[in-house]
């Protein structure tokens, strides 16, 4: 593969980076924090190919014995405009389905939002409702945002994937769904749920990690969020 077709690719490449960068796709692959440095990259791979591409056309003399790679170089281009084309989603319900919950850790729990329903991750849910027993919730009627993904015994569960950088590390958070109205949307569906506490456990039979429940109150499909991840 000669320069030129490397610095194609380069250009792709980095224009599959801003393209993400630049809208709100890069949040289906690393956190908000990380924008700048994806701008920064993308900048500098379309930098480097178009000096390349300027270099490589730059007049020779050669005297007739140029070198001719296999043309067939030229399909490492079709990778890199599969990825400026066609962006892959944010991970969702076959991830939470094939993976354990993430086991939660105690905290300090500060005062829910005063809002009611009080708007709360899932994360937070979970360990306020394994750790603390749910004490930091009695009372309080709370609203968690996530998809729908299927339980381990067929009933739907809420979840949301926890990204700690990329979502290379990605890993669901489930909480069961008890009493209420039933929710009978497909996997992967977006919904939120208003609910209190409820003091059923359950266990994730992928990683054997205890799963906390909200007793449901209501609940309503919504448009899925900008940022996917918790």
């Amino acid at each position: 593969m000669n320069r030129q077709a490397q610095a194609v690719v380069l250009l792709l490449f980095g224009g599959a980076i801003l393209r993400a960068s630049l809208s709100d796709l890069y949040l289906r692959y690393v956190k908000e924090g990380l924008r700048p440095f994806l701008i920064a990259a993308g900048v500098a791979l379309v930098a480097t190919a178009i000096a390349t591409l300027l270099y490589e056309r730059r007049p020779r003399d050669d005297h007739g014995h140029g070198h001719h790679e296999p043309r067939v170089g030229w399909l490492l281009i079709l990778p890199v405009l599969g990825l400026l084309l066609v962006a892959p989603p944010a991970l969702g319900s076959f991830t939470a389905g094939q993976s354990g919950t993430l086991p939660v850790s105690d905290s300090d729990y500060a005062a829910l939002p005063s809002d009611d329903p009080a708007p709360i991750g899932l994360l937070d849910y979970a360990s306020r409702a394994l750790f603390d027993d749910g004490r930091s919730l009695a009372g309080r009627r709370v609203r968690l945002t996530g998809f729908v993904a299927p339980g381990p015994d067929g009933a739907p569960m809420l979840a949301r994937i926890v990204m700690s950088c990329c979502a290379a590390d990605g890993r669901p958070i489930k909480v069961g769904l008890t009493g209420g109205p039933v929710v009978d949307v497909p996997a992967g569906t977006w919904i939120q749920v208003t609910g209190t506490h409820s003091t059923r456990r359950g266990t994730d039979p992928v990683n054997q990690a205890e799963i906390a429940y909200l007793e449901v109150a209501q609940w309503q499909p919504i448009t899925p969020p900008k940022q996917p991840y918790e």
